[in-house]
């Protein structure tokens, strides 16, 4: 306790000054005492409850579940049975049954044969390319998705081929199937978020177009694409103006999207003098796409490819594999900027390692036997697509905690963890929660479609413990800063929390 100082009065005998009462001394305030991890607890559920439960809120649903799995004491629950669209949450469930089924090593084989002979450095045939899906033929994955294409070229130049006689065929049909999910929406087609996929699949389904307007009003507007150079087709409608004058004038703006007049890509609208824009435009025919980068990776090595017609019945022989890299290096690339067409590659993989089909009704039901395997609710999810993007994706925040606890006793859990963006620095969560308890800690997926937010994941408490947290809100009608600061909210009280018993790993 806190001493307090009482000054000392010294009287002269020169000058007698009237004693006045005794005044007793003031009570020494006592120190507040510490919360005690119980009252962590109640004050997080207050604060919780608080939050949901705002006016702002009044026409929203929530579902939060936060659970200590050491102990399994549940700190918080609120709708937490009930099912939500989980947006990119979805990615969740297909990150972990991949990496559960598949493995952290599972590699990606796309297989490369003549059908044909090869006589005078030339393929008297066809070219066929068999895939089973790989992902990383990207920029994203390898800095220059022509690079390994242009490998290939190499090595079809050390078989002695310098000319193919007949054309690029996508051997095989692995991924049975349309190439879109189930109830994706159809404005999202046009862009690299709502490619579909295929066997065969380019750049994560996606072209990356660049316009620049001219150098006065009326001058032609130049157009890039990457990473291909040589397509696809562009077509140019799109004018140079002058910059608005007026401060309240509405800006020219580009639109691009798909040409159904030439397959390729529409520029349309208008753009300021010396300006520039660019969008990820989706390829409509993945195995198109992935065979005409191919060409102009062949191209670029001095390989022609004269497109005959040739005996399609002549015997097929193998040349060689692409092996991709191992499932531990592209799950950090699907999970940490939520990339959907991993995810949908990794769902129908899932099908056809474990059905021998790859279909989407088989990737639902290989899903569905692995979250019951798991000891999730038959009812707790509806599973459609790998991604999230379907607007038929159900799943409840306990399935999601359960999925969350049953992949850390999986002996690559750390591949998962590391995998999951980390609050305050990388992926989808490089800007949330900085400057809080949460920052560096909190490892967790986000979710974002149209009137759905997710997020989902692990916190570690001031005192050590992982506790999983899953917290759903669908069907707002305010700014959705306001949903993600409840979610970052919680996030930041977990890790700043003590649970005060002992923690384990």
């Amino acid at each position: 306790m806190r001493r307090l100082a009482i000054p000392l009065v010294v009287l002269t005998a020169a000058c007698a000054v009237p004693q006045s009462p005794a005044v007793p001394p003031a009570p020494v305030p006592a120190s507040a005492p510490a919360p005690t991890p119980a009252d962590e607890r109640a004050a997080l559920r207050r604060s919780i409850d608080s939050a949901v439960n705002a006016p702002q809120f009044a026409n929203a649903f929530w579902g939060i579940l936060i659970v200590d799995p050491a102990s399994g004491d549940t700190l918080y629950a609120h709708d937490a049975g009930k099912l939500f669209m989980p947006a990119s949450n979805q990615k969740i469930i297909t990150g972990a049954a991949a990496l559960a089924q598949l493995g952290p090593d599972y590699t990606y084989r796309t297989t490369f044969a003549t059908r044909g002979s090869v006589r005078d450095s030339t393929l008297r045939g066809d070219l066929l390319v068999f895939g089973r899906g790989d992902p990383t033929i990207s920029d994203h994955m390898r800095k220059d998705a022509m690079e390994p294409l242009r490998g290939l070229a190499d090595s079809l130049r050390a078989h002695g081929i310098r000319k193919i006689a007949g054309r690029l065929v996508a051997g095989g049909d692995a991924f049975v199937g349309p190439v879109l999910g189930y109830g994706w929406d159809w404005d999202d087609l046009d862009y690299g978020y709502g490619a579909g996929v295929d066997e065969l699949l380019f750049n994560e389904g996606f072209t990356l177009v660049t316009a620049y307007g001219g150098a006065k009003p009326g001058a032609p507007i130049r157009v890039t694409t990457k990473p291909t150079t040589r397509g696809p087709k562009v077509r140019v409608t799109a004018l140079t103006v002058a910059a608005p004058t007026d401060s309240g004038a509405k800006k020219p703006e580009l639109i691009f999207r798909y040409d159904s007049t030439t397959g390729g890509v529409l520029v349309e609208g208008s753009i300021v003098v010396g300006d520039s824009a660019d969008e990820e435009v989706a390829h409509r025919v993945p195995k198109q796409a992935y065979l005409d980068a191919l060409a102009e990776a062949l191209g670029d090595r001095g390989i022609t490819v004269a497109a005959a017609k040739t005996d399609t019945t002549a015997r097929v022989d193998t040349l060689f594999q692409l092996i991709s890299p191992p499932l531990r290096e592209i799950l950090p690339a699907l999970e940490k900027p939520s990339q959907n067409q991993i995810a949908e590659v990794l769902f129908r993989t899932l099908a056809l390692e474990k059905t021998g089909v790859g279909s989407t009704d088989s990737a639902r039901k290989v899903i569905e036997r692995q979250l019951a395997a798991w000891g999730a609710k038959p009812e707790g999810a509806a599973v459609r697509d790998g991604s999230g993007l379907s607007r038929h994706d159900y799943v409840s925040p306990e399935t999601l905690v359960r999925v969350l606890a049953a992949i850390r006793s999986d002996s690559a859990f750390q591949v998962f963890y590391d995998a999951l963006p980390i609050a305050g620095v990388d992926g989808t969560l490089a800007k949330r929660m900085r400057g809080t308890p949460a920052e560096g800690n909190v490892h967790a997926k986000t979710g974002s479609v149209d009137k759905a937010r997710s997020l989902s994941g692990y916190a570690t408490t001031a005192d050590g413990h992982v506790v999983i947290f899953s917290a759903l809100c669908n069907n707002w009608t305010v700014p959705v800063r306001q949903v993600e600061a409840v979610q970052d909210m919680i996030g930041a009280r977990l890790a700043a929390m003590t649970l005060g018993t002992p923690a384990t790993h």
